[in-house]
């Protein structure tokens, strides 16, 4: 159990820091689905959905699975902290500025492809995507070296940064032009579109990261030790087609829906933006996966070696379950209390949450079975599952598109990520056994679904919204009844309660 503590006490030092900051971005959601709602605005919104597919995209390959490398060998204490950091960066950093240059010359190209309106939301993505990539090692040795709180307020600044920008541009800023029209700031933004001012705010906040990490530049040197960045390129290039293809599962959808739903580019951009805003309905389950995601890593890395490793790997599993479930349910059995979250002309697609909820559940369980591959050097089985995924997910967003829009993306999602958690699982089984409570832990899934089907047919039949809040709320209940019988725990005994 202090193992348990111990992980979950890393997820709330540097897990939770980067989670308040997407939460904060997630606040993003009802300024803009609020405030742009005429056919500029959900075009606005259209694009920035497709670029932010695009940024994700361009982040896995600018930094081609460095990070995990740079924790993979910081754990190496026979090499030094300071040429890994130095070797890291300066790799990071010249193939950064290389790409950078590439793209940009390739930006009408890019814009046509992607399907925004203007080659200069190209540019504004590259400086985005070019400024993280350089603060991916400072970042990840904030991490090594425990600091936290220095951590989270560089993270929560830029979001926080980009959250005022944002609603400064979107509410006052048109007005502020209006009444000031010869000043120079009014000549400066009013000729700039939406998009481009949506993008303006990203781009500042990420400016704001990059200006508080400046500690870290001093101690910057442009050196390489050309053996480490060797070994280093060997074991972080297969995270390059594992983190594409990842990318591919979870954003190629919005792309796909954007090409193939309308060849009206209006319907298509209005059909993208609703889609974007319901997928970010499942806030909960994705933001605790990725706090997990960033404390778990170092964590499983510096278990590895230890002879209990598959053991606590098990009981981590099972309690991330758990903990998966009760973000499933805290989501799906209020849904008609989240829809208020986003504006009304958005709605139409709150059927797709939760698909999508139980995508992530899928998700999240995949990412917590990959360690086997990842502590024992088989990285070519899950590059394997990576690309059996991103496959089912191009052909069936192909196939069903045209027909189901936004709920063949939700299917496809949901079909995709359970198909690589059963093939991690199985193959996992035969190269790095793990002893996970398989009954359990499905009795905690089959629960939760029949729990979810059950709370919505009674609240289909309810009008008063108090009525609904209180049958999921018997429903949430019912479920953590279950858990604290099944585990034969008192509620002090929980993993996150006691002390």
């Amino acid at each position: 159990m202090s193992q348990l503590k111990k992980l979950a006490s890393q997820t709330v030092l540097y897990g939770l820091s980067n989670v308040g900051a997407k939460l904060i971005n997630y606040l993003l959601n009802p300024i803009l689905s609020y405030a742009l709602i005429d056919a500029a605005g959900k075009a606005a919104n259209g694009n920035m959905a497709l670029l932010y597919a695009s940024i994700t995209f361009l982040n896995i390959v600018f930094t081609y699975g460095m990070e995990t490398a740079y924790f993979r060998f910081s754990a190496n204490k026979e090499i030094s902290k300071q040429t890994l950091f130095q070797t890291s960066f300066t790799s990071l950093f010249f193939s950064t500025m290389v790409m950078s240059m590439l793209l940009i010359l390739c930006n009408t190209s890019l814009a046509q492809l992607i399907g925004v309106d203007k080659a200069v939301f190209i540019n504004y993505a590259i400086a985005i995507v070019a400024i993280d990539t350089i603060a991916v090692i400072p970042f990840a040795k904030l991490r090594q070296q425990e600091q936290p709180l220095k951590y989270a307020f560089i993270k929560i600044g830029g979001i926080l940064t980009t959250l005022l920008l944002t609603a400064w541009f979107v509410l006052y800023s048109p007005a502020f032009c209006k009444a000031h029209a010869q000043s120079a700031y009014a000549q400066w933004i009013t000729p700039l579109s939406t998009t481009e001012l949506l993008l303006l705010a990203n781009l500042l906040g990420s400016l704001f990261t990059f200006l508080f990490l400046w500690k870290e530049w001093f101690s910057v040197r442009f050196n390489i030790d050309w053996n480490l960045w060797k070994r280093i390129l060997t074991y972080s290039l297969p995270f390059l087609i594992i983190g594409l293809g990842g990318m591919i599962n979870e954003v190629i959808d919005r792309i796909m829906l954007g090409k193939l739903v309308s060849a009206d580019a209006l319907i298509s951009k209005t059909t993208t933006a609703i889609y974007n805003f319901n997928y970010k309905l499942a806030i909960f389950i994705t933001l605790f996966i990725q706090a997990f995601k960033m404390a778990a890593e170092p964590f499983f890395f510096n278990q590895s070696k230890e002879k209990e490793a598959p053991l606590l790997y098990a009981k981590v599993m099972h309690w991330f379950v758990i903990t998966l479930c009760l973000a499933f349910l805290f989501t799906a059995l209020f849904l008609d209390v989240w829809k208020f979250y986003i504006g009304p002309t958005y709605r139409s697609g709150i059927g797709v949450v939760p698909i999508l909820l139980a995508a992530n559940v899928c998700l999240g369980i995949y990412y917590n079975l990959a360690v086997w591959y990842k502590v024992s050097d088989n990285l070519k089985y899950g590059v394997l599952i990576t690309l059996i995924g991103a496959t089912i997910t191009l052909v069936l967003n192909y196939l069903f598109i045209p027909t189901y829009g936004m709920f063949a993306c939700a299917w496809t999602t949901f079909i995709c990520y359970a198909v690589m958690m059963i093939l991690s699982y199985s193959i996992g089984q035969k190269h790095y056994p793990i002893p996970y409570a398989i009954k359990k832990i499905s009795s905690y899934l089959i629960l939760t679904a029949v729990l979810f089907f059950a709370q919505s047919f009674i609240a289909h039949q309810l009008d008063a919204l108090f009525l609904k809040i209180c049958s999921g709320l018997i429903a949430f209940a019912l479920f953590l009844v279950y858990v604290v019988k099944q585990e034969q725990l008192h509620w002090r005994q929980l993993p996150f309660l006691k002390r």
